[in-house]
């Protein structure tokens, strides 16, 4: 896979590079070419007023242009310069990974265009979305460094099996009503599944918690006064539907604080209420108040007890620095609630800082991993801060028989095989011939096991969602097994993709400009449910001034076809307004 000489994409790691396909620039047909020029231009026209300042800029520093879907090189090319990448996936992809990708400050662009009758708003991922909406703000330094830290502290949020549930139920909704001819029966039943999960989540994960804040910021976020606030989430920025909708007084505008987490969302339709933020800074001055009550930074029971809801692999930290990645299954805890015992199930491995220790990855550690936490009783030092005489006194030396009895009660007796540490901490203590007893006798482990691996940690300091070493643990992110669906066309819509093709290129060239009358024919005679082509049409002569009976007819025509289809009123208005209007007029401004 190619990283587009681009020092952030080149930084990914294999785990988070598994998601990315290739965009395929050629699969972009030309009313998907048209599509993308008909949302831009109405950005154009109407961002102006309404966006957060930076926007219009930004859409040039990231390399964005009005008239074609952008290439993903030329994209990297452009972001590179302000220390940011993008690639292309296959519509979404689980929240971990999103976040991860913005933690490593690259874009994730979902490589397909939204059809023709969802060109206002579409449930799924695009590459109007990803591109138009999320690149262009990119540009403000004070946003970016949101972004990116967002990304940081949602890669360690801890998530339930069922959120990932939600997650195959949004996307499988998003598909179906993307695609062209599914079944309505389909769609009533993908929203019917969908709404009995959301109904039936539970207590909110860290994840569903940041989830919110991450919507109503960087999908719908608002910043500036309630009175007149400006545009800057990328929902919002790449939605010509809503972008002016949002603005109305019945989409009520509040605050943003740490409240926001109390509202949830749907994402398969417009928002009643958003939240307006008076600067970038408050957005991290309310993540950094929720990262204060996440596993990660306050670990103990309450980590580890997520951990175990979780279902998946994720990473316990003791005092001493020692990681223990694998799926959690069970744990011990004093009166006071205390962890006085973890234990995995299935492969775990072992990390410092981030990195496998060596021999003990999760083919060692194959059958899950159990270990004492705590200090040992009668003793006024943890564990891991012993020196080597404080071993010597306690008798653990290596070679050397010892019994150890932790405050909790639980017993390790064995012989002491090696003692490991890590920048002067004690992190693990390797035991053969160990039995290992809870206080009441019940055996945690006896020596026809093997070599007893003891971590070494007066508490759980950190517990964060997934490997700590994800590259060593191979650590396969869960994919989901539905794809977005790629097209075939029939003859009808490829004779309607000529015609596009061909306006384009009299457009570009302003040459053969007779033509236009004899297209106008065939989509008037071939293709009566289109719109775009004619508007398309109509600029050109609009223009050029150089066949005012045509320009006339194709005109009647369009506002014949809005007056008489509803869904397309809006649209054609729109288009029509911005013809007289002209897009570069607006920039320049």
């Amino acid at each position: 896979m190619s990283d587009f000489n681009n020092a952030q994409v080149a930084k990914l790691p294999k785990h988070l590079k598994q998601f990315i396909v290739a965009q395929n620039y050629d699969k972009y047909t030309p009313i998907d070419q048209a599509v993308w020029r008909y949302v831009m231009r109405q950005n154009y026209s109407y961002l102006k007023n309404v966006a957060y300042y930076p926007y219009i800029k930004g859409l040039q520093r990231a390399g964005l242009s009005i008239e074609y879907i952008p290439d993903l090189q030329t994209m990297n090319d452009n972001l590179g310069k302000i220390g940011w990448g993008a690639v292309t996936v296959d519509g979404f992809i689980p929240p971990a990974a999103f976040m991860e990708y913005q933690a490593y400050r690259v874009l994730v662009i979902a490589a397909d265009i939204r059809q023709i009758n969802h060109i206002e708003y579409t449930p799924a991922p695009d590459i109007i979305h990803e591109s138009a909406g999320h690149a262009p703000i990119i540009a403000d330094t004070d946003y970016n460094n949101y972004l990116s830290y967002f990304g940081a502290i949602g890669a360690k949020a801890m998530f339930s099996a069922k959120d990932f549930e939600l997650y195959e139920a949004i996307r499988k909704l998003s598909i179906l009503k993307e695609a062209n001819d599914t079944d309505e029966r389909d769609i009533v039943k993908a929203e019917q599944e969908l709404k009995y999960i959301s109904e039936n989540m539970g207590e909110p994960s860290e994840m569903a918690l940041l989830g919110r804040l991450h919507w109503w910021t960087v999908e719908y976020g608002l910043i500036g006064t309630l009175e007149d606030p400006k545009i800057y989430g990328a929902g919002l920025l790449s939605s010509i539907g809503e972008s002016a909708s949002c603005m109305h007084a019945a989409v009520e505008k509040l605050w943003y604080n740490i409240d926001t987490l109390n509202y949830q969302y749907d994402i398969t339709k417009p928002q009643p209420q958003l939240f307006v933020t008076p600067n970038f800074q408050n957005l991290i001055d309310v993540l950094e108040q929720f990262a204060d009550t996440m596993a990660f930074r306050r670990g103990g029971s309450e980590g580890i007890l997520k951990a175990i809801a979780c279902k998946n692999v994720a990473t316990a930290m003791y005092s001493s620095g020692l990681q223990v990645s694998g799926t959690f299954t069970d744990v011990g805890l004093a009166p006071n609630d205390d962890v006085t015992f973890i234990k995995t199930n299935g492969p775990t491995a072992l990390a410092f800082e981030g990195k496998q220790l060596t021999g003990h990855g999760k083919d060692y550690h194959k059958d899950g991993f159990s270990s004492p936490v705590g200090k040992l009783a009668n003793s006024t030092k943890a564990l891991e801060a012993y020196t080597d005489e404080d071993l010597y006194a306690a008798g653990i030396l290596v070679y050397k028989p010892v019994i150890l009895i932790f405050e909790s009660g639980i017993s390790v007796e064995g012989i002491v095989k090696q003692i490991l540490r890590k920048e002067d901490k004690i992190v693990l203590i390797v035991f053969d011939n160990c039995t290992v007893k809870e206080g009441n006798g019940n055996i945690l482990f006896q020596p026809e096991w093997g070599t007893y691996d003891m971590a070494v940690g007066e508490k759980i300091t950190s517990v964060f969602n997934g490997a700590a070493d994800k590259d060593a643990f191979e650590e396969i992110t869960l994919i989901s097994e539905e794809k977005t669906l790629h097209y075939s066309y029939n003859e009808k819509t490829l004779s309607l993709h000529g015609l596009y093709k061909r306006v384009r290129e009299i457009r570009n060239s302003a040459q053969d400009l007779d033509d236009l009358g004899d297209i106008f024919e065939q989509l008037r005679t071939d293709h009566r449910k289109d719109w775009l082509c004619a508007l398309e049409i109509l600029e050109i002569l609009y223009h050029q001034k150089n066949n005012k009976q045509l320009e006339k007819e194709v005109q009647v025509y369009l506002e014949i076809k809005a007056s008489k289809e509803p869904d397309h009123t809006k649209l054609i208005n729109d288009g029509l307004h911005v013809i007289k209007n002209p897009v570069n007029q607006l920039i320049e401004d």
